[in-house]
């Protein structure tokens, strides 16, 4: 038997959704059609058609309105619902694998646009780094939630090797302009990690 139905989302977390898809929607199409650098957030806010403090009740920072994402909530979903028998870096396979091809199925475009931003814009690519010591730290946070252990150096490492592996993926795939599979490119990766 199923358990309890999800209860629908308000109509104020749809409208907030919907604006913040629209902003991002917006900034992304700025970009691509007059550079990121030239871009300001008030023609952002214009092009989606709120105002600029409704821009920044969304999004930070210029930057974050490229670096922002829904995935981390599911990627630790899907890395805590593998078995707990499983190899760390089998666990982080699967669930990098599963996500990236719900959102490369849903978002493929968007997800190439705002890749390829990130790693051909220096102050995007500058704050890279960072970002990937945030997704290092919920990785290695999802694997010992999985196991019910603590976060080790051994999780941190697979978690690492993980995300290189990923981070080089899609830099591939940015440089091949797309054209090639991306859930294909990542389970070649992790090949190439795990012979």
């Amino acid at each position: 038997m199923n358990g309890p139905a999800t209860p629908p989302e308000s109509l104020r977390a749809r409208k907030k959704a919907h604006t913040r898809s629209t902003i991002q929607a917006e900034a992304l199409r700025l970009f691509l059609s007059q550079g990121y650098e030239t871009t300001t957030v008030e023609q952002i806010a214009r092009a989606a058609g709120v105002s600029s403090m409704t821009f920044f009740r969304h999004f930070p920072t210029k930057e974050s309105v490229v670096e922002s994402d829904d995935y981390d909530p599911l990627i630790v979903r899907l890395i805590e619902r593998r078995p707990p028998q499983e190899h760390p870096l089998t666990a982080l396979h699967h669930a990098l694998a599963e996500g990236l091809a719900a959102v490369y199925t849903t978002d493929r475009e968007a997800l190439l646009v705002r890749t390829r931003l990130i790693l051909r814009t220096p102050a995007l690519r500058a704050r890279l780094r960072e970002n990937q010591h945030a997704t290092e730290q919920m990785l290695t946070a999802a694997l010992a939630a999985r196991s019910g252990g603590e976060p080790d150096l051994s999780l941190r490492v697979y978690a690492s090797a993980a995300l290189a592996a990923l981070t080089t993926t899609l830099a591939v795939w940015v440089d091949g302009d797309g054209e090639g599979h991306l859930p294909a490119l990542v389970d070649e990766a992790f090949l190439a990690l795990c012979p």
